[in-house]
């Protein structure tokens, strides 16, 4: 797979990507930690003690179906790392907020909507991206346990972060190569299995919501906003 190159996108149309239809299919969100042998769960917000992340990232059945299929293209030994998941909506805000606040001490505000989902006035008609349990933050891990280095960091808010940024960055050092060659196997793995990428996130695929229903020119998103089923009752 890291003989194909990652394919340089436009910027995503996120006003169009807000006004898709949502036809729910009901899939239920489940916890991803159940399949250790190709999966592995490190919640980050949760480890990192993000005011309302889980200790469990769960997905739309659907898309744990796709995340196997994507962790058995993967060399022998090599496994699929989620970060995030499903997020609660308060998280949702908080980590706007967060990203705002960087991004405009950095100056650079206007970029917001490439790396994180703005909070909109009705998320049951316009979700953010993980709060429909199709969207996915993850990494790949070798077979002695360490990440793949894909040349920036989880959550990044930089140039470097777009998943075809080392397709053309400049210089023929070995170390480019390598990060280059980890986000291809990163892209092909999960777009093989039916995921597609936002292309200002190395680490997000979405499958089912309204950006994949766009990316891939589907008549509407198959997941709206959702939440997982506890006994003792919904989250605040």
């Amino acid at each position: 797979m890291t003989d194909r190159p990652v394919p340089v996108a436009d910027p995503v149309d996120t006003d169009r990507v807000r006004h898709l239809p949502i036809v729910d299919n009901g899939e239920a969100l489940v916890p991803a930690s159940l399949a250790p042998d190709r999966l592995l769960v490190r919640p980050r917000y949760h480890l990192e003690g993000l005011p309302g992340a889980l200790p469990e990232c769960f997905v739309r059945e659907g898309v744990l179906e796709r995340l196997l299929q994507a962790a058995a293209l993967l060399p022998s030994g090599y496994r699929l790392v989620l970060f995030d998941a499903w997020r609660p909506l308060a998280l949702q805000r908080w980590l706007f907020e967060r990203f705002a606040r960087e991004l405009e001490q950095g100056g650079g505000l206007e970029h917001i909507d490439e790396f994180v989902s703005r909070p909109m006035p009705d998320p049951a008609q316009s979700p953010p991206y993980h709060l429909t349990g199709g969207a996915v933050d993850l990494s790949i891990a070798n077979d002695r346990g360490r990440l793949l280095d894909m040349g920036s960091g989880f959550d990044a808010m930089s140039d470097a972060s777009h998943t075809a940024y080392f397709e053309t960055a400049a210089g023929d050092d070995t170390q480019r190569f390598r990060w280059r060659d980890n986000r291809r196997l990163l892209y092909h793995a999960m777009n093989d299995a039916g995921f597609v990428n936002l292309p200002s996130e190395w680490w997000h695929y979405d499958y089912g919501d309204q950006l994949w229903a766009t990316l891939g020119s589907h008549e509407h998103a198959l997941y709206g906003a959702a939440e997982p089923a506890f006994r003792w009752g919904e989250l605040s």
